[in-house]
């Protein structure tokens, strides 16, 4: 079964995006060769307005990728962090490029579930 993975991106080649501050996310397809490739383009009205964000604005951000098993973003502050685990969505803090950071997750088993997941591995601040 493929796994959808949310990345928070400017440009379609870089995690470079706050979570907050999204526009929007590109959604990749993970399939279980380990294979990806982006399948849509999910448009984000951002939720964070300098350092305040709307309740409200934030839980559709999260609902909106709420089929998706993680998200990927350059920052993601600690109130969108809870709300997105709580909705079973990993929540991963790994600016770069986007290939090399997928496929750095897919050969450690990050998103696949053959390892435990530790942030710490993968340069994901806490």
């Amino acid at each position: 079964m493929a796994l959808k993975i949310a990345v928070a991106s400017s440009d379609g080649k870089m995690v470079n995006q706050h979570f907050g501050r999204a526009q929007q996310f590109l959604i990749f397809t993970i399939n279980p060769d380990g294979s990806f490739k982006c399948c849509e383009i999910r448009h984000n009205v951002p939720p964070c307005n300098g350092r305040e964000h709307g309740d409200d604005q934030m839980a559709r951000a999260v609902a909106m990728l709420g089929d998706c098993r993680a998200v990927l973003a350059s920052q993601i502050g600690p109130g969108a962090r809870e709300l997105l685990l709580s909705r079973g969505i990993q929540p991963l803090v790994l600016p770069g490029f986007i290939d090399a950071t997928l496929t750095r997750l897919i050969e450690t088993g990050h998103l696949t579930g053959k390892t435990a997941y530790r942030g710490d591995e993968l340069g994901q601040e806490d």
